[in-house]
């Protein structure tokens, strides 16, 4: 596999399972040294074992977002020994239920919220330094169509995925004198558990696999991707600002 992404030091969030873990493997495999976020210790593993496997490196950061203490120290964790980051990919997010916005509960909205946006702000205040100084400063976020559509029902979906919308934006418009990107991607429909769970009669057959979904999305990650501040739809192929 060519190594375009050697020596390259990337960070990913929700890297124990679907998109995440495809785009965490995908990057080990092709150079770079993966620190890999997520709660789930033995999907780390698995994917320590994979890259490794493959004649890569990781470094396993087993945490909850919402343990925001812990994401404040892993820019000072990652300065110590790297003095730099490559690659930010924030894919961890919670669905939370699907529900009219006045029957929802002050837990359920305050947890989704904490994972989908305050998280991500919290690793763009303890990374961005690190960014800067790389070469070639990448970072991508997950986002989904309800952001857009405002779907009923999933207004934890499109209120969150909104506000990192805007925060994706606005940290890129505050970047542009530098040498990061900043861009969102919604990889649209793909074969996952959590994809099942809310659209049980849809055959799952008829989606892309999350090793397809990542393969896309590493190609955003280059440091000959020179966009910032927009929105890839991988379903169309097309960039909207």
């Amino acid at each position: 596999m060519t190594q375009d992404f050697d020596g390259r030091i990337a960070l990913v969030t929700g890297a124990s399972r679907g998109i995440g873990y495809q785009i965490a493997k995908q990057l080990g495999e092709r150079g770079a040294h993966v620190i890999a976020l997520a709660r789930t210790v033995g999907g780390l593993e698995d994917l320590d074992d994979e890259i490794k496997a493959a004649g890569g490196q990781t470094t396993l950061v087993p945490v909850d977002l919402m343990d925001f203490d812990a994401l404040d120290r892993l820019g000072a964790a990652i300065f110590e020994r790297w003095k730099k980051l490559d690659i930010l990919v924030g894919n961890a997010g919670m669905l939370g239920v699907l529900s009219p916005l006045g029957h929802i509960s002050p837990k359920d909205f305050e947890k989704v919220m904490a994972v989908n946006v305050t998280a991500n702000w919290r690793l763009v205040r303890s990374l961005d330094p690190l960014l800067r100084q790389s070469d070639a400063g990448r970072a991508l976020f997950l986002t989904c169509v309800q952001a857009q559509t405002r779907t009923a029902f999933w207004g934890l979906q499109s209120i969150s995925k909104s506000a990192v919308e805007a925060m994706a934006r606005t940290w890129a418009n505050e970047s542009l004198q530098t040498a990061m990107k900043i861009n969102l991607a919604d990889p649209g429909p793909t074969r996952t558990g959590l994809r099942a769970k809310t659209m049980p009669g849809e055959a799952p057959e008829n989606l892309p696999t999350t090793q397809v979904v990542a393969a896309d999305l590493v190609e955003l990650l280059k440091p000959e991707i020179f966009r910032t501040g927009e929105l890839y739809d991988r379903i169309s192929g097309e960039w909207t600002s």
